[in-house]
């Protein structure tokens, strides 16, 4: 596939591009600093530098031509949410982009406390999520305008929701749950994330749904 990366620079975008150029995709990385991009310049990987992700003269040569896109985007921290959302903007300029191009597959990560609490869980993980969707609200209300940017969009997205992230190695092995949690999931790495944003996109069972993913 012809695969553009947003958020590229990212714990789980730099995965993605080492994961899809491995798989022998041509990848185009967008970075707002290619210094930050410690991937090694390889066949296959194009790295675009784009300054302003909610400009859509900005985002078409990224986008023209793409089989489909993957969106790492989200907010460095909760001061960083608070002063300036990252991945609501960026995506609603991104899928209007899609749209015109007619570039329909989309797979984008957000975060589990987005989504429901499975059934059954106990009360240390209800009250986890509870304090998260205090303490990082920003960041969540952020994903959740993305989420919501993704409903109303005519592309065909996944979205993926973690829990906490790790720097584990990549193992192909994880569980996921299509529009729910995967009970008792506390963690994941963030290469297996990367694994499950690409693996998803030839998935038509995750089209326009949500899955949570999880160790």
């Amino acid at each position: 596939m012809k695969l553009t990366v947003f958020g590229a620079t990212g714990g789980v975008g730099r995965e993605v591009v080492r994961q899809a150029l491995g798989a022998g995709h041509e990848v185009t990385a967008v970075v707002r600093d290619p210094a930050r991009l410690p991937v090694p310049d390889r066949p296959g990987l194009t790295v675009a530098t784009v300054a302003d992700l909610t400009d859509p003269a900005a985002l078409t040569p990224v986008l023209a031509g793409r089989s489909a896109v993957v969106s790492a985007l989200g907010p460095r921290s909760r001061k960083q949410a608070k002063a300036a959302p990252v991945a609501g903007p960026a995506l609603r300029a991104i899928v209007e982009v899609m749209d015109r191009l007619e570039v329909r597959r989309l797979a984008v990560v957000s975060a589990a406390p987005l989504g429901p609490t499975p059934p059954g869980e106990g009360l240390l993980l209800r009250a986890g999520y509870s304090v998260l969707r205090t303490v990082l609200s920003d960041v969540y209300a952020d994903l959740a305008v993305m989420e919501r940017v993704l409903a109303e969009s005519g592309t065909e997205w996944t979205v993926i929701r973690p829990p906490r992230l790790l720097d584990r190695p990549h193992t192909g092995s994880y569980r996921q749950v299509v529009e729910g949690n995967v009970p008792n999931g506390r963690s994941i790495g963030r290469a297996d994330v990367a694994d499950a944003l690409l693996t998803c996109l030839d998935d038509p069972a995750t089209v326009r749904h949500a899955v949570g993913v999880s160790s």
